[in-house]
């Protein structure tokens, strides 16, 4: 989205007639991007701490801008110099936080490892090479969880992804035919005739905005993007569990 905004971090703008905007605040400096901006939806803008800027949540990025929009911040990294914290990435965490009790858990492959205390949800595609990566390297020293799988074929990616879904879902012991696919390569032989979510999965990724494989949910709503190391999937566990 922000290459559509902008080709570079800091972006001058010309806009004379938003310089009247003296004691701007977050609705005016809304109506000024989007403004500026027709074809994209302001989700949110928040006044930082920092220098005067405004957060600006438009097509699940954020930009920042001050309050005349003289300039805008695009694709830059907000951190705090005294903690080293880095504000973007804390606050796009709670900005794509998604309602966890909400999730269609009935159309997940549930895994329960240990006490399953600890709830993960995962997006994955049977052809990812990051999602076997992940489940072979981190998800195998995970315990006491209790692991829901959503299949999620990207088709464009891997165009046999959507049949293999169908064979391992329509399996007598679904726990089992994802096993022994994503650790061991092997299919199971059924039919994959029976009636399989994946149209309502992928609606449920469009309206999440997940688009890629592995995408991870914890149960605080906050999620994680790739084959991340074991130790980090279990720091976001045990974080989520705190709140």
């Amino acid at each position: 989205m922000l290459k559509k905004i902008a080709g570079f971090t800091l972006l001058s703008l010309a806009l004379g007639s938003m310089a009247t905007l003296a004691q701007a605040d977050e609705a005016s400096v809304k109506k000024a991007v989007e403004a500026a901006y027709p074809k994209f939806k302001v989700d949110k803008v928040t006044k930082t701490p920092y220098a005067g800027l405004y957060e600006v949540f438009m097509g699940g990025q954020i930009i920042y801008t001050d309050e005349k929009m003289s300039y805008i911040i695009a694709e830059g990294v907000l951190v705090d110099a005294k903690t080293k914290k880095n504000i973007t990435e804390e606050r796009m965490s709670e900005l794509t936080k998604i309602d966890f009790a909400s999730l269609p858990l009935d159309q997940a492959i549930k895994v329960v490892k240990g006490d399953g205390s600890r709830k993960l949800v995962v997006f994955s595609d049977v052809d990812c090479p990051f999602c076997k990566r992940l489940e072979r390297n981190e998800l195998a020293n995970v315990t006491d969880v209790t692991i829901y799988t959503f299949l999620y074929p990207i088709e464009q990616l891997h165009p046999d992804a959507a049949n293999k879904s169908k064979l391992i879902w329509c399996a007598k012991d679904r726990v089992k035919a994802w096993d022994d696919w994503i650790m061991r390569d092997i299919l199971p032989k059924t039919a994959g005739t029976c009636d399989v979510p994946l149209e309502s999965i992928g609606a449920l990724a469009r309206k999440l905005g997940v688009t890629s494989t592995p995408t991870l949910i914890f149960s605080d709503g906050k999620r994680m993007l790739g084959a991340q190391p074991y130790t980090e999937i279990v720091r976001g566990m045990v974080a989520a569990v705190k709140k």
